[in-house]
C-alpha cells in the first residue's frame, strides 16, 4: 500500500471548493430549514469537511415569509432582545415577527445552529435570507436544492 491512502486530508482555505445554493422556504418547517441550512453553510455534507475551516457553500434563502411553525410556537415562541439601556429588554412573539421581520427569524433560526465563536460568526455571512422570490445573487448561478429530497 502506497502511504497516500493513510493520510487525512485537512482542508484550508484555498483548497475549498465553494458553490451557491438557493433554497425555496415555502412551506418549509423552521427548524428543519434552519438545521440542514447550518449543515450546509458549515460543509457538513461535503467529504472534504474540517471543523475549524469555513468549507461549507453560499446559501440563499427566498420565500422566507411562507415558512411554518408547529404546534402552538406563533402564538408561544418569543424573541428576546435589549436595547441596552436598564429596562430596555424587548419582548416579541413569532406572530410579531413574521409580520415585520420573516428574513430576522430565518436568520436568528440559523444562527442558533452555528458555533458561538469566530468561525460561527464568519459561517453567517455566506447566508442570504430574502423575502419573496427576488434576490440579488442571479450572476452567480446557485444551484436549486429541496431539502425534502436530499440526504445531508
Amino acid at each position: 500500500m502506497s502511504d497516500q491512502s493513510y493520510k487525512t486530508v485537512s482542508a484550508n482555505k484555498e483548497s475549498v471548493d465553494k458553490k451557491w445554493v438557493l433554497i425555496d422556504a415555502k412551506d418549509a418547517v423552521l427548524g428543519r430549514l434552519a438545521s440542514n441550512t447550518a449543515k450546509i453553510l458549515r460543509g457538513k455534507n461535503k467529504p472534504c469537511f474540517t471543523p475549524h475551516v469555513d468549507c461549507g457553500d453560499n446559501v440563499i434563502i427566498i420565500n422566507a415569509e411562507k415558512i411554518n411553525l408547529s404546534g402552538n410556537k406563533w402564538a408561544d415562541k418569543t424573541y428576546i432582545r435589549h436595547t441596552g439601556y436598564p429596562g430596555g429588554q424587548r419582548v416579541r412573539t413569532a406572530t410579531e415577527m413574521m409580520t415585520k421581520f420573516p428574513d430576522r427569524m430565518v436568520m436568528n433560526a440559523v444562527k442558533g445552529m452555528l458555533p458561538k465563536n469566530r468561525l460561527g460568526k464568519q459561517l453567517l455571512t455566506n447566508l442570504r435570507v430574502y423575502v419573496g422570490e427576488d434576490y440579488k445573487e442571479v450572476a452567480q448561478k446557485p444551484e436549486k436544492i429541496d431539502l425534502n429530497n436530499i440526504k445531508l
